[in-house]
């Protein structure tokens, strides 16, 4: 029996997706849940399994082709006489099957990269892909040969050489490569962007082709906040099982500078303005490939541990990529943590259809003027730059500097006492 394979829907929201590779090929057998292929959206790039066993008869999609939703893109024979083998320890290993990742047209798979396991007495293939990041690595072939793959039949998948890189770098302090050096490793080569950086560019591009945009930046003390999470840093962690961050800090206030000004949380519609009820807070989360900006929905019914909770989960989770895409979208204003980085001031781009995005710089010790009653004196504080960006066809400068300075002063003034 042949079965169709669609494109699947991976999202409410979203209505098309990439091919970005195929894990079989034309004639390979495939088990019930074993991954087909990978594709990415706008939002998130997914592994998809297969839906039947069987042995791929036909594939109607190219790495990087746009397909619609429920669109045919393979085909499976679920025939018995296939032989299909169910059972791992029936499964055989063909040296000439092959290989598990799929390429792009125009890379061949050289024979040459094929190595002898003396100590097994069974061939390794290693794929173009894995050979072209053991190269740019410059991971030696002997090092090759040590990584314990994954894949059917021992082989090294892509997964498993990225797994051995980031291991490499914990264990081992890096080459001080002098700038000169880098700069040409770096240089005289191209490959195609990333499938996330492609629809990051996009998305860029259209916001600043959006939005007029219009920045703003002032500093906050931090100090008290500073002090009351190393105070209590540590009994939070043993009792959530997770650490305690200042971004919670900052969502608190953000929720509630935006239940004072509706405007900003706020949506443009053609000439039409849509007010939104809840407070939907996009959280800009850095990856391997790039950036995603999951929602944290109806913060306005969170109290500040349940923002907590939030934070760490949606955090975790997208790095993770056990995101769902639906999650991905509904913000209604987002906030972008630079600081994680060193970084004190940056000019974020607006998160489309949001009207403004929060970036937070890093937090320094700085002398600072106090001003009292009694005179004006020196000390040391904790100070944090923010920086709000909004759309100037509906904020203007004196309602995103209100905005800011309300978030300032909500940061500044929080009741610390049992806010946990």
């Amino acid at each position: 029996m042949i079965i169709d394979v669609v494109m699947p829907k991976m999202g409410e929201s979203i209505n098309e997706g990439t091919i970005l590779e195929w894990r079989k090929e034309v004639g390979e057998k495939i088990k019930l849940d074993e991954i087909l292929l990978e594709i990415g959206t706008d939002k998130v790039d997914s592994e998809i399994p297969s839906s039947a066993a069987g042995v791929v008869v036909e594939i109607l999609a190219s790495p990087n082709d746009v397909k619609e939703v429920g669109e045919v893109i393979a085909r499976i024979d679920t025939d018995e006489d296939s032989g299909i083998k169910h059972s791992e320890n029936e499964e055989k290993v063909d040296a000439q099957a092959p290989v598990e990742e799929s390429l792009s047209p125009t890379v061949s798979i050289n024979h040459s990269k094929i190595q002898k396991d003396h100590s097994t007495n069974k061939k390794i293939f290693y794929t173009p892909v894995v050979m072209k990041i053991a190269s740019e690595r410059e991971i030696p072939l002997n090092e090759l040969e040590s990584i314990e793959g994954s894949g059917r039949g021992g082989r090294i998948t892509k997964k498993d050489i990225l797994h051995h890189i980031e291991n490499r770098k914990l264990s081992s302090p890096a080459p001080a490569y002098k700038q000169e050096t880098v700069s040409s490793i770096q240089s005289g080569r191209s490959e195609e962007m990333h499938h996330m950086r492609k629809m990051i560019s996009k998305h860029m591009m259209d916001s600043l082709s959006t939005s007029a945009h219009v920045y703003v930046m002032t500093e906050v003390d931090m100090t008290s906040i500073v002090d009351f999470v190393k105070k209590e840093e540590g009994s939070f962690k043993h009792r959530e099982g997770f650490g305690l961050t200042y971004t919670p800090f900052i969502v608190d206030a953000v929720v509630r500078s935006l239940k004072e000004y509706p405007d900003m949380n706020s949506s443009i519609n053609g000439t039409m303005v849509d007010y939104h009820r809840d407070i939907n807070i996009g959280l800009a989360v850095a990856i391997e490939n790039g950036l995603m900006v999951p929602s944290i929905s109806n913060c306005e019914e969170k109290n500040f541990l349940g923002l907590c909770r939030s934070v760490h989960d949606v955090a975790k989770r997208t790095r993770e990529g056990n995101m769902d895409p639906d999650q991905l979208t509904g913000t209604t204003f987002t906030i972008t943590n630079f600081g994680v980085f060193g970084v004190s001031i940056g000019t974020p781009i607006i998160n489309q259809p949001n009207v403004g995005i929060l970036g937070v710089g890093t937090i320094k010790k700085q002398p600072v003027v106090i001003e009292s009653n009694e005179g004006d004196s020196i000390a040391i504080r904790s100070m944090m730059i923010l920086t709000l960006g909004f759309d100037h066809r509906l904020i203007d400068g004196s309602g995103g500097s209100k905005f800011l300075e309300s978030i300032r002063n909500h940061i500044e003034t929080m009741d610390l006492r049992d806010i946990l």
